[in-house]
Protein backbone atom coordinates (compact mmCIF):
# COMPACT_ATOMS: atom_id res chain seq x y z
CA UNK A 1 0.00 0.00 0.00
CA UNK A 2 2.85 2.36 0.88
CA UNK A 3 4.50 1.63 -2.48
CA UNK A 4 1.29 2.55 -4.31
CA UNK A 5 0.93 5.77 -2.31
CA UNK A 6 4.52 6.74 -2.99
CA UNK A 7 4.07 5.98 -6.69
CA UNK A 8 1.02 8.22 -7.02
CA UNK A 9 2.71 10.91 -4.91
CA UNK A 10 5.70 10.84 -7.25
CA UNK A 11 3.43 10.98 -10.29
CA UNK A 12 1.59 13.92 -8.72
CA UNK A 13 4.82 15.83 -8.10
CA UNK A 14 5.97 15.13 -11.66
CA UNK A 15 2.68 16.33 -13.12
CA UNK A 16 2.79 19.48 -11.03
CA UNK A 17 6.35 20.16 -12.18
CA UNK A 18 5.36 19.73 -15.84
CA UNK A 19 2.33 21.94 -15.30
CA UNK A 20 4.47 24.62 -13.67
CA UNK A 21 6.93 24.46 -16.57
CA UNK A 22 4.08 24.71 -19.06
CA UNK A 23 2.77 27.76 -17.24
CA UNK A 24 6.11 29.58 -17.28
CA UNK A 25 5.58 32.94 -18.99
CA UNK A 26 7.34 33.46 -22.31
CA UNK A 27 10.66 35.27 -22.36
CA UNK A 28 9.73 38.39 -24.30
CA UNK A 29 12.18 40.31 -26.45
CA UNK A 30 11.08 43.61 -27.93
CA UNK A 31 12.23 44.87 -31.33
CA UNK A 32 11.78 48.63 -31.26
CA UNK A 33 12.19 49.97 -34.79
CA UNK A 34 11.06 52.51 -37.34
CA UNK A 35 8.46 50.50 -39.23
CA UNK A 36 6.85 53.24 -41.31
CA UNK A 37 9.15 56.27 -41.24
CA UNK A 38 12.32 57.33 -42.99
CA UNK A 39 14.35 54.34 -41.73
CA UNK A 40 11.69 51.68 -42.31
CA UNK A 41 13.31 50.22 -45.40
CA UNK A 42 16.73 49.85 -43.79
CA UNK A 43 15.38 48.51 -40.48
CA UNK A 44 11.69 47.79 -40.00
CA UNK A 45 10.30 44.30 -40.41
CA UNK A 46 13.67 43.06 -41.65
CA UNK A 47 15.04 43.40 -38.11
CA UNK A 48 11.95 41.65 -36.72
CA UNK A 49 12.37 38.72 -39.11
CA UNK A 50 16.03 38.30 -38.12
CA UNK A 51 15.13 38.38 -34.43
CA UNK A 52 12.45 35.75 -35.04
CA UNK A 53 14.94 33.52 -36.87
CA UNK A 54 17.32 33.75 -33.90
CA UNK A 55 14.53 32.87 -31.45
CA UNK A 56 13.45 29.92 -33.57
CA UNK A 57 17.01 28.63 -33.87
CA UNK A 58 17.68 28.93 -30.14
CA UNK A 59 14.43 27.41 -28.91
CA UNK A 60 13.19 27.61 -25.31
CA UNK A 61 15.49 28.96 -22.60
CA UNK A 62 15.16 28.20 -18.87
CA UNK A 63 11.94 26.39 -19.68
CA UNK A 64 10.44 29.50 -21.26
CA UNK A 65 9.35 29.94 -24.86
CA UNK A 66 11.02 32.94 -26.52
CA UNK A 67 8.55 35.45 -27.92
CA UNK A 68 9.46 38.36 -30.20
CA UNK A 69 7.25 41.44 -29.94
CA UNK A 70 7.73 44.59 -31.97
CA UNK A 71 6.51 48.17 -32.28
CA UNK A 72 6.86 51.18 -34.58
CA UNK A 73 8.57 54.28 -33.18
CA UNK A 74 8.31 56.30 -36.43
CA UNK A 75 11.73 57.62 -35.24
CA UNK A 76 10.09 59.62 -32.43
CA UNK A 77 11.85 59.45 -29.02
CA UNK A 78 8.69 60.22 -27.02
CA UNK A 79 6.86 57.38 -28.79
CA UNK A 80 9.74 55.02 -28.01
CA UNK A 81 9.70 56.01 -24.32
CA UNK A 82 5.97 55.32 -24.05
CA UNK A 83 6.36 51.91 -25.73
CA UNK A 84 9.34 50.96 -23.55
CA UNK A 85 7.44 51.84 -20.36
CA UNK A 86 4.44 49.76 -21.40
CA UNK A 87 6.59 46.82 -22.47
CA UNK A 88 8.54 46.71 -19.20
CA UNK A 89 5.89 47.72 -16.69
CA UNK A 90 2.88 45.89 -18.16
CA UNK A 91 3.93 43.34 -20.78
CA UNK A 92 6.92 41.69 -19.13
CA UNK A 93 9.50 42.39 -21.85
CA UNK A 94 13.01 41.49 -20.64
CA UNK A 95 15.22 42.89 -23.42
CA UNK A 96 14.82 45.51 -26.15
CA UNK A 97 16.86 45.70 -29.35
CA UNK A 98 16.89 47.78 -32.53
CA UNK A 99 15.73 51.36 -31.72
CA UNK A 100 15.80 52.78 -35.27
CA UNK A 101 17.82 55.92 -34.55
CA UNK A 102 20.31 57.31 -32.04
CA UNK A 103 17.83 59.75 -30.53
CA UNK A 104 15.31 56.94 -30.01
CA UNK A 105 17.97 54.66 -28.55
CA UNK A 106 19.17 57.30 -26.10
CA UNK A 107 15.61 58.06 -25.01
CA UNK A 108 14.54 54.44 -24.60
CA UNK A 109 17.69 53.69 -22.62
CA UNK A 110 16.67 56.08 -19.86
CA UNK A 111 13.59 53.91 -19.26
CA UNK A 112 15.26 50.53 -19.61
CA UNK A 113 18.36 51.27 -17.55
CA UNK A 114 16.31 52.67 -14.69
CA UNK A 115 14.40 49.39 -14.56
CA UNK A 116 17.45 47.16 -14.83
CA UNK A 117 16.48 45.89 -18.28
CA UNK A 118 18.83 45.22 -21.18
CA UNK A 119 18.92 47.23 -24.39
CA UNK A 120 21.04 46.22 -27.36
CA UNK A 121 21.19 49.00 -29.93
CA UNK A 122 21.63 47.58 -33.42
CA UNK A 123 20.39 50.53 -35.47
CA UNK A 124 21.25 53.82 -33.74
CA UNK A 125 24.78 54.96 -34.51
CA UNK A 126 25.90 57.65 -32.07
CA UNK A 127 29.13 56.69 -30.33
CA UNK A 128 27.71 58.43 -27.24
CA UNK A 129 25.73 55.21 -26.67
CA UNK A 130 28.94 53.65 -25.35
CA UNK A 131 30.30 56.99 -24.19
CA UNK A 132 28.61 59.32 -21.76
CA UNK A 133 25.25 57.52 -22.18
CA UNK A 134 26.54 54.01 -21.37
CA UNK A 135 24.94 51.91 -18.64
CA UNK A 136 25.57 48.52 -16.96
CA UNK A 137 22.70 46.91 -18.91
CA UNK A 138 23.25 48.58 -22.30
CA UNK A 139 25.07 47.48 -25.44
CA UNK A 140 25.98 48.81 -28.89
CA UNK A 141 26.09 45.96 -31.35
CA UNK A 142 26.72 46.69 -35.04
CA UNK A 143 28.33 50.03 -35.88
CA UNK A 144 28.82 53.48 -34.44
CA UNK A 145 29.71 56.93 -35.71
CA UNK A 146 33.33 56.57 -34.61
CA UNK A 147 33.90 53.42 -36.70
CA UNK A 148 31.96 54.78 -39.67
CA UNK A 149 33.87 58.04 -39.55
CA UNK A 150 37.24 56.37 -39.19
CA UNK A 151 36.56 54.01 -42.08
CA UNK A 152 35.02 56.51 -44.50
CA UNK A 153 36.60 59.82 -43.43
CA UNK A 154 40.16 58.55 -43.59
CA UNK A 155 39.66 56.40 -46.70
CA UNK A 156 38.09 59.24 -48.68
CA UNK A 157 41.00 61.59 -47.99
CA UNK A 158 43.55 58.85 -48.70
CA UNK A 159 41.86 58.22 -52.06
CA UNK A 160 42.90 61.74 -53.10
CA UNK A 161 39.88 63.77 -52.03
CA UNK A 162 41.78 65.95 -49.57
CA UNK A 163 39.05 68.59 -49.30
CA UNK A 164 35.54 67.70 -48.22
CA UNK A 165 32.14 69.13 -47.37
CA UNK A 166 29.81 67.34 -44.94
CA UNK A 167 26.02 67.03 -45.16
CA UNK A 168 24.30 65.32 -42.23
CA UNK A 169 20.89 65.03 -40.59
CA UNK A 170 20.06 67.43 -37.79
CA UNK A 171 19.75 64.86 -35.01
CA UNK A 172 21.90 62.96 -32.49
CA UNK A 173 23.30 60.70 -35.17
CA UNK A 174 24.12 63.57 -37.52
CA UNK A 175 25.83 65.52 -34.74
CA UNK A 176 28.09 62.61 -33.81
CA UNK A 177 28.70 61.65 -37.42
CA UNK A 178 29.76 65.16 -38.43
CA UNK A 179 32.00 65.54 -35.38
CA UNK A 180 33.75 62.21 -35.85
CA UNK A 181 33.87 62.38 -39.66
CA UNK A 182 35.58 65.77 -39.72
CA UNK A 183 37.99 64.63 -37.01
CA UNK A 184 39.20 61.63 -39.00
CA UNK A 185 39.22 63.46 -42.31
CA UNK A 186 41.52 66.11 -40.88
CA UNK A 187 43.67 63.51 -39.11
CA UNK A 188 44.21 61.81 -42.48
CA UNK A 189 45.49 65.08 -43.96
CA UNK A 190 42.25 66.49 -45.36
CA UNK A 191 40.62 69.88 -44.97
CA UNK A 192 36.97 70.53 -44.13
CA UNK A 193 35.39 73.21 -46.34
CA UNK A 194 32.21 73.37 -44.30
CA UNK A 195 29.20 71.45 -43.15
CA UNK A 196 25.43 71.71 -43.24
CA UNK A 197 22.75 70.02 -41.17
CA UNK A 198 19.42 69.08 -42.75
CA UNK A 199 16.09 68.04 -41.21
CA UNK A 200 15.30 64.34 -41.15
CA UNK A 201 12.96 63.25 -43.95
CA UNK A 202 13.98 66.11 -46.25
CA UNK A 203 12.36 65.86 -49.68
CA UNK A 204 14.31 68.49 -51.61
CA UNK A 205 18.13 68.56 -51.28
CA UNK A 206 18.78 70.94 -54.17
CA UNK A 207 19.92 73.90 -52.06
CA UNK A 208 22.28 71.72 -50.04
CA UNK A 209 23.71 70.10 -53.16
CA UNK A 210 24.32 73.49 -54.77
CA UNK A 211 26.04 74.71 -51.62
CA UNK A 212 28.33 71.66 -51.60
CA UNK A 213 29.12 72.14 -55.30
CA UNK A 214 29.94 75.81 -54.76
CA UNK A 215 32.76 74.90 -52.34
CA UNK A 216 34.49 72.83 -55.05
CA UNK A 217 35.30 70.26 -52.35
CA UNK A 218 36.71 67.10 -53.86
CA UNK A 219 34.34 64.95 -51.82
CA UNK A 220 30.95 65.26 -50.17
CA UNK A 221 30.70 63.25 -46.97
CA UNK A 222 27.14 62.14 -46.24
CA UNK A 223 25.78 61.58 -42.75
CA UNK A 224 22.31 60.62 -43.97
CA UNK A 225 20.51 57.30 -43.62
CA UNK A 226 17.45 55.38 -44.76
CA UNK A 227 15.23 57.09 -47.30
CA UNK A 228 17.21 60.32 -46.79
CA UNK A 229 20.38 58.90 -48.34
CA UNK A 230 18.37 57.35 -51.17
CA UNK A 231 16.71 60.69 -51.97
CA UNK A 232 19.99 62.60 -51.78
CA UNK A 233 21.90 60.30 -54.12
CA UNK A 234 19.06 60.37 -56.65
CA UNK A 235 19.06 64.17 -56.64
CA UNK A 236 22.87 64.39 -56.67
CA UNK A 237 22.79 62.32 -59.86
CA UNK A 238 20.33 64.80 -61.39
CA UNK A 239 22.77 67.62 -60.52
CA UNK A 240 25.65 65.61 -62.05
CA UNK A 241 27.68 65.85 -58.84
CA UNK A 242 29.91 62.87 -59.59
CA UNK A 243 30.14 63.74 -63.27
CA UNK A 244 31.28 67.20 -62.22
CA UNK A 245 34.28 65.78 -60.40
CA UNK A 246 33.11 65.45 -56.79
CA UNK A 247 33.16 62.11 -55.00
CA UNK A 248 30.32 60.92 -52.81
CA UNK A 249 31.26 59.02 -49.66
CA UNK A 250 28.49 57.81 -47.37
CA UNK A 251 28.92 57.03 -43.71
CA UNK A 252 25.71 55.01 -43.66
CA UNK A 253 24.55 53.31 -46.83
CA UNK A 254 23.33 49.73 -46.82
CA UNK A 255 23.15 47.07 -49.49
CA UNK A 256 19.39 47.56 -49.49
CA UNK A 257 19.90 51.26 -50.35
CA UNK A 258 22.27 50.41 -53.20
CA UNK A 259 19.76 47.90 -54.53
CA UNK A 260 16.98 50.49 -54.40
CA UNK A 261 19.07 53.06 -56.26
CA UNK A 262 20.75 50.76 -58.78
CA UNK A 263 24.41 50.38 -59.69
CA UNK A 264 24.32 52.96 -62.47
CA UNK A 265 23.67 55.74 -59.94
CA UNK A 266 25.76 54.40 -57.04
CA UNK A 267 28.79 52.82 -58.78
CA UNK A 268 32.06 53.82 -57.14
CA UNK A 269 30.40 54.94 -53.91
CA UNK A 270 32.45 54.21 -50.79
CA UNK A 271 30.52 52.88 -47.80
CA UNK A 272 31.25 51.06 -44.56
CA UNK A 273 29.42 48.03 -43.22
CA UNK A 274 29.86 45.34 -40.58
CA UNK A 275 28.24 42.70 -42.79
CA UNK A 276 27.56 41.84 -46.41
CA UNK A 277 25.50 38.87 -47.47
CA UNK A 278 28.11 37.54 -49.92
CA UNK A 279 31.22 37.58 -47.71
CA UNK A 280 31.46 33.84 -47.05
CA UNK A 281 29.50 30.58 -46.84
CA UNK A 282 28.02 31.45 -43.42
CA UNK A 283 26.74 34.87 -44.49
CA UNK A 284 25.31 33.38 -47.67
CA UNK A 285 23.52 30.63 -45.72
CA UNK A 286 21.85 33.14 -43.41
CA UNK A 287 20.99 35.44 -46.31
CA UNK A 288 19.31 32.55 -48.13
CA UNK A 289 17.02 31.87 -45.14
CA UNK A 290 16.30 35.57 -44.72
CA UNK A 291 15.56 35.97 -48.43
CA UNK A 292 12.99 33.17 -48.27
CA UNK A 293 10.94 35.30 -45.87
CA UNK A 294 11.68 38.84 -47.00
CA UNK A 295 12.40 38.37 -50.74
CA UNK A 296 15.46 40.57 -50.39
CA UNK A 297 18.93 40.35 -48.88
CA UNK A 298 19.64 41.62 -45.36
CA UNK A 299 21.86 44.55 -44.45
CA UNK A 300 24.12 44.78 -41.39
CA UNK A 301 21.54 46.10 -38.93
CA UNK A 302 18.96 43.51 -39.95
CA UNK A 303 21.54 40.75 -39.60
CA UNK A 304 22.64 42.40 -36.36
CA UNK A 305 19.22 41.78 -34.82
CA UNK A 306 19.86 38.04 -35.15
CA UNK A 307 23.30 38.37 -33.59
CA UNK A 308 22.01 40.45 -30.67
CA UNK A 309 19.12 38.11 -29.84
CA UNK A 310 21.28 34.99 -30.12
CA UNK A 311 23.97 36.33 -27.78
CA UNK A 312 21.39 37.58 -25.28
CA UNK A 313 19.72 34.15 -25.16
CA UNK A 314 23.11 32.45 -24.87
CA UNK A 315 23.87 34.65 -21.85
CA UNK A 316 20.46 34.00 -20.26
CA UNK A 317 21.02 30.26 -20.53
CA UNK A 318 24.55 30.50 -19.13
CA UNK A 319 23.49 32.80 -16.29
CA UNK A 320 20.49 30.62 -15.36
CA UNK A 321 18.34 33.71 -14.96
CA UNK A 322 16.75 36.54 -16.96
CA UNK A 323 17.77 39.17 -14.39
CA UNK A 324 19.04 42.09 -16.46
CA UNK A 325 22.17 42.94 -14.49
CA UNK A 326 23.27 39.31 -14.16
CA UNK A 327 22.69 38.60 -17.86
CA UNK A 328 24.48 41.82 -18.88
CA UNK A 329 27.56 40.73 -16.94
CA UNK A 330 27.44 37.33 -18.64
CA UNK A 331 27.10 38.99 -22.07
CA UNK A 332 30.34 40.85 -21.41
CA UNK A 333 32.02 37.65 -20.26
CA UNK A 334 31.10 35.39 -23.19
CA UNK A 335 32.60 35.66 -26.70
CA UNK A 336 30.18 36.47 -29.53
CA UNK A 337 30.09 33.94 -32.35
CA UNK A 338 27.63 33.83 -35.22
CA UNK A 339 27.58 34.15 -39.00
CA UNK A 340 28.60 37.83 -38.88
CA UNK A 341 30.83 37.78 -35.79
CA UNK A 342 33.96 35.75 -35.07
CA UNK A 343 35.02 35.70 -31.42
CA UNK A 344 33.63 39.16 -30.84
CA UNK A 345 34.40 40.75 -27.48
CA UNK A 346 31.94 42.92 -25.52
CA UNK A 347 33.82 45.62 -23.62
CA UNK A 348 32.86 47.04 -20.25
CA UNK A 349 31.36 50.10 -21.97
CA UNK A 350 28.96 47.81 -23.88
CA UNK A 351 30.70 48.13 -27.25
CA UNK A 352 30.91 44.89 -29.23
CA UNK A 353 34.24 44.77 -31.03
CA UNK A 354 33.67 43.23 -34.46
CA UNK A 355 35.36 43.32 -37.84
CA UNK A 356 34.44 46.29 -39.98
CA UNK A 357 34.67 46.71 -43.76
CA UNK A 358 35.15 49.44 -46.31
CA UNK A 359 33.19 48.56 -49.46
CA UNK A 360 32.93 50.10 -52.89
CA UNK A 361 29.84 49.75 -55.05
CA UNK A 362 30.48 47.75 -58.21
CA UNK A 363 29.83 49.03 -61.70
CA UNK A 364 27.01 47.38 -63.67
CA UNK A 365 29.67 45.61 -65.75
CA UNK A 366 31.26 44.06 -62.64
CA UNK A 367 28.00 42.73 -61.23
CA UNK A 368 26.97 39.13 -61.92
CA UNK A 369 23.47 39.30 -60.45
CA UNK A 370 20.75 41.45 -58.90
CA UNK A 371 22.26 41.46 -55.40
CA UNK A 372 25.94 41.32 -56.43
CA UNK A 373 26.71 44.93 -55.58
CA UNK A 374 29.72 45.42 -53.29
CA UNK A 375 33.41 44.61 -53.24
CA UNK A 376 35.70 44.72 -50.20
CA UNK A 377 38.32 47.47 -50.23
CA UNK A 378 39.58 47.19 -46.67
CA UNK A 379 38.95 45.11 -43.53
CA UNK A 380 39.50 46.51 -40.05
CA UNK A 381 39.53 44.54 -36.81
CA UNK A 382 37.32 45.67 -33.95
CA UNK A 383 40.32 47.10 -32.16
CA UNK A 384 41.22 49.12 -35.24
CA UNK A 385 37.71 50.32 -36.06
CA UNK A 386 36.22 51.39 -32.73
CA UNK A 387 37.15 54.05 -30.20
CA UNK A 388 39.92 52.87 -27.83
CA UNK A 389 38.60 52.08 -24.38
CA UNK A 390 41.16 54.44 -22.91
CA UNK A 391 39.44 57.33 -24.70
CA UNK A 392 35.94 56.34 -23.64
CA UNK A 393 33.72 58.81 -21.78
CA UNK A 394 31.72 55.92 -20.30
CA UNK A 395 31.64 56.26 -16.49
CA UNK A 396 31.80 52.45 -16.15
CA UNK A 397 35.29 52.30 -17.65
CA UNK A 398 38.13 51.91 -15.18
CA UNK A 399 40.73 54.51 -16.11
Amino acid sequence: MRIIVRFFAAVGVSLLAHQAAAEEPPLKIGVLEDMSGVYADATGMGSVVSAQLAAEDFGAVLGRKVEIVYADTVSKPDTAVAIAKRWIDLDGVEMVTGTGSSAVGLAARTVLSARGKIDIVTTGGSSDLTGKACSPTSFHWVFDTYALAKTIGAATVKSGADTFFTIATDNAFGTAMTRDGIQFGIAAGGKSLGEVRVPINTADYSSFILRAQSTHAKAILLGLAGQDIVNFIKQADEFNVVGGGQKLASFVTYATDVHALGLKVTQGLLLSEAFYWDLNDETRAFAKRYFERQKRMPNSIQAGAYSAVKHYLTAVKAAGTADGKVVAAKMRELPVNDFMTANGKVREDGRLLRDFYLFQVKSPAESTGEWDMLKVVQKLTGEEAFRPLADSACPLVRK
